[in-house]
């Protein structure tokens, strides 16, 4: 390569930074009006119709539709972003609090409170706990352990222990997780694992739950009376649930 382009990339990457290099900078001249026509038809086909028979455009049938190449088409989708096949799943809440709910726990990220632990708490319901029916083969005739450029080994039927349920808070500020596995999934195992929390946190800390409550925990006696003598037993629990089940979405 010729010394004057090689300065001409390192003066643009010198003004812009890395922006200026993913792409070659705008050339002059009048841009073509049929190669912009066919961009915008591209675009509102793409955008404001569907296929017959089909929730979708592909390239090729949208390439065949307008009478282009799916090259073209590809081009001008990767150009503006477009994923036809791509969707994002939402929920909107109708729950009468929930922009109560939504500025309480936001709150607590944007305006931490002093000498306050901030934990995010979820559960994950019937976790298999498998094992295998033999040990793996010795990488090594001399030791079981793993040894570089070398894949383990293991059979390949399983043998089931049930199933459990794992409750888990996240400290997001530190990394670390309380965690906890149980039998079962009840508002008894929720009233444990809220008194393991209160157990594992530094005293003098007040305490706030943001924790995705489920039907068996959001029950009345799964806060009265055992929650409610868990919070006469750590003063910093009774106001620092922050329910966003609805506020999930």
């Amino acid at each position: 390569m010729a010394r004057r382009p090689v300065g001409v990339w390192r003066k643009r990457f010198a003004e812009v930074r890395l922006a200026a290099i993913e792409k070659d900078a705008p050339r002059p001249g009048r841009p073509c009006p049929e190669r912009d026509s066919l961009t915008r038809r591209i675009l509102e086909a793409t955008t404001q119709t569907k296929p017959k028979q089909a929730t979708h455009w592909s390239t090729r049938s949208l390439a065949a539709e307008l009478g282009v190449s799916d090259a073209r088409v590809a081009r001008v989708w990767r150009a503006h972003g477009l994923q036809p096949h791509r969707v994002k799943t939402f929920k909107v809440s109708n729950d009468p609090d929930f922009a109560e709910k939504v500025h309480d726990v936001v709150g607590l990220y944007l305006n931490p409170p002093e000498h306050a632990i901030v934990l995010s708490v979820d559960e994950k319901t019937q976790v298999q706990a498998l094992d295998r029916t033999q040990r793996g083969l010795p990488i090594h005739p001399a030791s079981a352990d793993l040894q570089p450029g070398r894949c383990g080994t293991m059979t390949h039927d399983y043998k089931r222990h049930g199933t459990t349920t794992l409750f888990a808070a996240l400290n997001v500020a530190e990394g670390v997780v309380i965690d906890k596995c149980m039998k079962r999934h009840r508002h008894q195992e929720w009233i444990a694992f809220l008194k393991e929390i209160d157990a594992r946190t530094p005293a003098g800390l007040d305490l706030h739950l943001i924790a995705d409550l489920r039907p068996q925990e959001n029950r009345r006696d799964a806060q009265a009376p055992q929650y409610a003598k868990l919070a006469e037993a750590s003063p910093a629990i009774p106001h620092a649930l922050h329910p966003h089940q609805q506020a999930a979405g």
